[in-house]
């Protein structure tokens, strides 16, 4: 599509810039390869936003991901939101899967699925892992329908679904090829969160 997006058989990166309202304040990167039958995630994230010469909200997040059969294997995850720092860790084991976010581990079924937008499977699942906290939660996924987007320029017909959960209101539309191709946020205050290909 552009140097913003590339997508191979073993090979997926997307680069995403985050508007809050129209205002450019940050980029989300992703980055998907296999090796050896696993696929490796790679997630960057980083945003500030001003209000006049300060900045009033800053937030970094970076996750590393291995996944096996549509089954995340291993992951660990770093945020820093506005100060407050959370780190995040994951390993499938004999037992299932062992989520630590610093108090006493949590063990969850042997296959779980982060919010994995690169992933259109994920569209099935009931429960996610929020790699950022480490909640497993209770999803929604609902079809929109079909819609015209202009992405990078172009008219494309893209389909939207809706995710609702605990805290979580987005929407995120996909290509008739299954490649991710945006996002919308509803967060506190209930503004919106957008991410376009840059």
């Amino acid at each position: 599509m552009a140097s913003a997006q590339m997508h191979t058989d073993d090979f997926f990166y997307s680069d995403f810039d985050v508007y809050p309202d129209d205002k450019k304040v940050g980029k989300h990167q992703f980055q998907v390869s296999d090796m050896d039958g696993a696929k490796l995630v790679q997630s960057d994230a980083s945003f500030k936003y001003k209000i006049l010469f300060f900045t009033a909200y800053r937030y970094e997040h970076s996750a590393a991901e291995c996944w096996a059969d549509n089954c995340l294997v291993k992951f660990d995850a770093t945020t820093n939101s506005n100060g407050d720092r959370i780190s995040v860790s994951g390993e499938q084991t004999g037992d299932g899967f062992v989520e630590d976010s610093g108090d006493s581990p949590i063990v969850l079924p042997a296959c779980v699925m982060t919010f994995a937008y690169w992933n259109a499977e994920f569209i099935n699942q009931s429960r996610l892992l929020n790699p950022q906290t480490g909640e497993y939660l209770d999803v929604r996924v609902e079809k929109v329908g079909d819609e015209i987007r202009e992405i990078l320029g172009q008219q494309i017909v893209a389909t939207l679904f809706r995710l609702t959960a605990l805290e979580v209101d987005l929407t995120f539309w996909y290509s008739s090829t299954n490649e991710w191709l945006g996002l919308e946020s509803v967060v506190k205050g209930g503004r919106i969160i957008r991410y376009e290909l840059s």
